[in-house]
């Protein structure tokens, strides 16, 4: 009785320093309302020049929309490019904050002081992503209204369908930023490794071009990648009125990266814990 009180006891501390980190980082984020501005212009600036170049090499009388149609199986081209520039987006801004969630407390000079504290460390890094998840979910909401209001793309998709995918594509993307924000507060700089990996991303993703015309080595590669998945399941959901079936395959592969990715974040905070107590890297700057 005694032993699950005390369990019971430490869960509830966890949580309440997850609930005091979440509060922390969603009063310094609205300390700064420009922020939010970003995710009204970011959506419409970011992908407008791979969208101009779509529509040159279209031609005139879009003939050159054949051979995409043909590649894709899909006929809005504005939307493919839109939704793939819209996941690289929420990737890129994951790596950026969340990965840098701990090196910027370190940066504040509060890190040392908190992870003295006998609480769950990895709160710290958890409760800094839940606000950062909000304003995610909020910027793909603005961007599909945008998207819809001055690009004229048509989703014809099951929104319930694109809800889901959005739902599975959480964990591998913020799987991957947990792992990223442990390195990094060992490495303490790591904007290299940020443009290497949204670089990769970039290329073999597909996030403004089918996956099928890119050489077999690197589709072998883009199999490797949870964007992938996520970006292909976003465009079958948004896009068309394809079934949970065509999209299932998918969600399967994202529900597999997205246990691997977390469980190695996880695994590789708590090495860098045990590292921090054998080391002192926390107040090393």
């Amino acid at each position: 009785m005694e032993s699950t009180t005390l369990a019971r006891t430490g869960v509830i501390s966890n949580l309440r320093a997850l609930q005091a980190v979440i509060s922390r980082e969603w009063t310094i984020f609205m300390r700064y309302p420009s922020w939010i501005i970003s995710l009204f212009i970011w959506p419409l600036i970011f992908p407008m020049a791979y969208l101009l170049t779509a529509r040159a090499f279209s031609g005139p009388d879009n003939t050159g929309l054949l051979q995409f149609q043909a590649a894709t199986g899909q006929s809005e081209y504005i939307g493919f490019i839109a939704i793939g520039t819209m996941i690289w987006m929420w990737q890129n801004v994951v790596l950026w904050n969340v990965g840098f969630a701990l090196r910027n407390e370190q940066h504040r000079g509060t890190l040392e002081s908190n992870w003295m504290a006998p609480t769950w460390r990895f709160a710290f890094l958890l409760g800094s992503s839940v606000p950062q998840l909000v304003s995610m979910l909020l910027m793909l909401g603005v961007s599909t209204l945008e998207y819809t209001l001055f690009f004229g793309v048509r989703f014809e998709g099951s929104l319930w369908l694109s809800l889901l995918v959005i739902l599975f594509a959480i964990p591998p993307i913020y799987g991957l930023g947990f792992t990223f924000a442990s390195l990094v507060i060992t490495a303490r700089e790591a904007n290299a490794f940020v443009f290497l990996v949204r670089g990769v991303v970039m290329i073999f993703c597909g996030i403004t071009y089918p996956i099928a015309v890119l050489p077999g080595w690197m589709q072998a590669i883009a199999a490797w990648l949870p964007q992938t998945y996520i970006i292909r399941a976003f465009r079958t959901a948004a896009l068309s009125a394809s079934s949970f079936d065509a999209i299932a395959p998918d969600l399967l592969m994202l529900a597999l990266f997205g246990a691997f990715w977390l469980c190695l974040g996880y695994t590789i905070f708590k090495w860098m814990e045990r590292r921090a107590r054998q080391t002192g890297a926390i107040g090393q700057y």
